[in-house]
């Protein structure tokens, strides 16, 4: 998984937050990409997604933007891998 997001986006640091709670480690478990404006992440966002705009998830071949959407997804692909959160 790849979190695309900026340190003081308070959407991203809700997605950051969960992905903590829940025990996930960046670098082990997704990766944090840096998608301030101006950087290649955020390219790479509008390009993928379509839409210049961050947190934005993507886990194969999905692809989402919304906060509590892509916390609410995490959390279910872990209790299908038996991972209780």
């Amino acid at each position: 998984m790849k979190l695309f997001q900026y340190d003081t986006c308070p959407y991203c640091a809700f997605v950051r937050g969960h992905f903590s709670e829940m025990g996930l480690k960046e670098g082990k478990d997704y990766e944090l990409v840096e998608a301030s404006r101006g950087t290649p992440g955020r390219d790479e966002v509008l390009r993928l997604g379509g839409l210049s705009q961050v947190p934005f998830l993507v886990d194969g071949d999905i692809k989402m933007y919304e906060s509590r959407d892509i916390v609410d997804y995490v959390k279910s692909k872990m209790q299908k891998l038996g991972i209780v959160t």
